[in-house]
Formats: structure tokens, C-alpha cells, sequence
């Protein structure tokens, strides 16, 4: 009866834009059957609102919003007091609201531009936490909050089992339908390529003018370091960067970084 009731109120939330004021503590953890919901991140949901619990001494919200705006940088864990504010936003319907209005925006960018449609206009994309949510990997491991383990997570990108971001799947739709072919440059490493690639075209990315993962040349160097090589080499080839998207700031910086670039939302990691 009581998963039953439960299954009422997923339902519930998902149809609705308000959530019902309900005070269940802890519940972002329910390991629940997966449900077959069109679009779906993940099929934990946040079953208390937004989560924004009175901690002293520390306000999450204020804490994410520094994390995104790159104030807060050097950091290797969530706070432990924030990981149901955490788990609660990106389980919830905030986080893709804000992807929502990062892609909406990158959209709205290269309509604005006079396109060549020569084939030299190109699109990068992050795939980590840009294009494939991890999502289903950081539910089970704390959100952030836990150090991150090479190995557990080399063994979940090995499973091909990341979901789409669903704003992201919809952009790069929509760029391809303007000419614009897409890139992906991933600080996934080189050994990982079959399935990574696996793993896109399973969820709709289904064609690419390049997948760049990183090789042995560039070991112990930034991902800032790396990305603005290989889009240095892109625009060397003759490619020109319409834009350039990622979950982190490290995707964005440095140089040859494009037209112009949308930082996607991503409080669980930092990476330099």
C-alpha cells in the first residue's frame, strides 16, 4: 500500500510545476523500481521540495551559487551538510530549469549568428555532466560529498549507462538541423572511447564530426590546459567554434575557447 502511495506521488510531481509542501527528511537516498518516465534524468526524486534546510553556520544555496560562479574554486568535496540541498536540486525540477535556460540561450546565440554553412562551423560539447548525466553514479556516492574514486567511476563509464541530459539532447539536435556539426572533447581518457561512444549513440547522439578524449601526451596537466589545445588545433584545421558548452569552468577558460561560451550547472565536482 504504502508503494503504491508513493507511486501516486511521484506521479503527482512530475505533472505539476508545484510541489507540495511536504516535510519527509532524508528521502533522497529511496531506492525506488525504474520507472519509465519519458525524458527522465534519473528516477530518484526529491520528495521534500527544494531541501533547503537551516544549517548553521553554512547556507547551500549561497555555496552553490559561489561554486558556479567559479568564487569558490580548489574545492574536492560537497560540504557533508549540504548533501541532501545538493542531492535535492539535482534530483529535482531547479536543475533542469537552470539547463534549460543555458540551452535555450546557446540556441538563441547561434540563431542570432549569420552562418557560412560552409561545414567549418562547429559546436563543442562537454560529455560528462553536458551531454551524458552521471546522475544514477552520484546518487549512489553522495552526491559530491565522498572523495572522488577513479575506479568506482571508470567502472560505471565502462557500463554505458548514462543517460542524456534532456536540454543538451535538444540542442544538439537543433544545432545539427542549422549545419553545425558537433564536437566532443571529453576528459574521459583515450581507453575509454568504445564506450563512451557506445554510450551517446545509445541515447540520441547519434552522429559526431569528432569525439576527443584525452591521451597519455597530456597526463598531469589541467583540463584547462588540455581543452584549449585541442580547440587550438580545431581552429588550425580550419574549424570556427560557434560556441563551446560545459558543466565546468575548466571546460570555458583558457584559450580558443570560441564564439562564445554557456556554463551548464554542476555542484557536485571541481575540476581544475
Amino acid at each position: 500500500m504504502k508503494i503504491l502511495q508513493l507511486f501516486s506521488y511521484i506521479s503527482t510531481l512530475l505533472a505539476t510545476s508545484q510541489v507540495p509542501d511536504l516535510h519527509i527528511p532524508n528521502q533522497i537516498h529511496l531506492h525506488l523500481p525504474d520507472l519509465h518516465i519519458p525524458n527522465q534524468i534519473h528516477f530518484l526524486r526529491p520528495l521534500s521540495g527544494a531541501g533547503l534546510q537551516d544549517i548553521p553556520g553554512l547556507s547551500c544555496s549561497s555555496w552553490r551559487l559561489a561554486v558556479e560562479t567559479n568564487n569558490i574554486i580548489g574545492w574536492e568535496t560537497v560540504p557533508e551538510e549540504c548533501a541532501n540541498y545538493v542531492g535535492h536540486y539535482m534530483l529535482g525540477q531547479q536543475y533542469r530549469d537552470d539547463s534549460k535556460v543555458v540551452a535555450d540561450q546557446a540556441l538563441l546565440h547561434t540563431n542570432s549568428i549569420n552562418l557560412a554553412g560552409d561545414g567549418k562551423e562547429i559546436w563543442v560539447f562537454d560529455v560528462d555532466e553536458t551531454t551524458l548525466s552521471n546522475l544514477p553514479y552520484y546518487a549512489t556516492h553522495g552526491f559530491g560529498t565522498t572523495p572522488y574514486n577513479s575506479t568506482a567511476f571508470n567502472e560505471w563509464v565502462e557500463e554505458g549507462k548514462a543517460p542524456a541530459l534532456p536540454e543538451s539532447l535538444a540542442l544538439y539536435k537543433n544545432l545539427l538541423s542549422l549545419g553545425i556539426k558537433i564536437v566532443f572533447l571529453t576528459g574521459r581518457l583515450e581507453d575509454q572511447r568504445n564506450a563512451t561512444a557506445a554510450n551517446l549513440k545509445n541515447v540520441g547522439y547519434h552522429t559526431w564530426e569528432k569525439l576527443i578524449l584525452k591521451d597519455s601526451s597530456y597526463s598531469g596537466k589541467t583540463a584547462v590546459a588540455y581543452k584549449s589545445s585541442e580547440r587550438k588545433k580545431l581552429e588550425e584545421d580550419g574549424y570556427r567554434i560557434i560556441g563551446n558548452m560545459g558543466d565546468q569552468w575548466s571546460d570555458l577558460l583558457g584559450t580558443n575557447t570560441g564564439n562564445r561560451t554557456f556554463k551548464l550547472p554542476d555542484p557536485m565536482y571541481y575540476i581544475s
